[in-house]
Parts: C-alpha cells; structure tokens; sequence
C-alpha cells in the first residue's frame, strides 16, 4: 500500500534553534522551534507564550510590540482620513452652508 507511511518514515521531529533538543513548539515573536529549557514563558491576554532566549535578550518578554503594531493597523487609516477631511475642509470649506 503505497498509502501508508511506514515504521518511522514520518516528519522528522522539529529542534530547538538553540541547543538542538528536541522543540516544544514555536517562538510567539520569531516562530523558530524552541525547547522548554530555552524559552521564557510570559502571558499575552488569556495565554500563555513561549518565547525564545534570544528574543527575550533583544526586546524583553513582553508582546506589547505586536500589540502596538496591530493598533498600528487602526489609527493610520483613521488619521490619513482625518488628513483628508481636513484638507477638503480647507479647500471646499466656504461653499458648504451656501
């Protein structure tokens, strides 16, 4: 049956990044599998992330960059409007009551 895996012909298991154990699961930042010895557990909202030491070194164990960028997402678009209603404003302002 050439269906079937055989005995050990399945995906290798994935290896931390850092010292070569066998990982645990993804880096919440940079996605890179990491083991439970080389990763710092911080809580996001509801859950808990595990993110690497390396991350950790570069930006502490905090997610609030990723948050700041998602609110990123909503405020320029609402601002560039905001730009352009004041600009339309500025132009076509004294005919509006007339």
């Amino acid at each position: 049956m050439p269906d079937l895996l055989s005995h050990g012909g399945g995906p290798a298991d994935a290896r931390c990044v850092s010292c070569g154990a066998v990982a645990v699961g993804p880096c919440a930042r940079c996605r890179n599998p990491v083991c439970g010895d080389c990763c710092v557990l911080t809580s996001g909202g509801n859950t808990t992330f595990a993110i690497c030491l390396k991350c950790e070194r570069r930006g502490g164990s905090s997610l609030s960059a990723g948050w700041w960028h998602v609110l990123g997402w909503f405020a320029k678009p609402i601002l560039g409007l905001l730009v352009a209603l004041i600009v339309l404003y500025l132009l076509f302002g004294d005919r509006v009551g007339r």
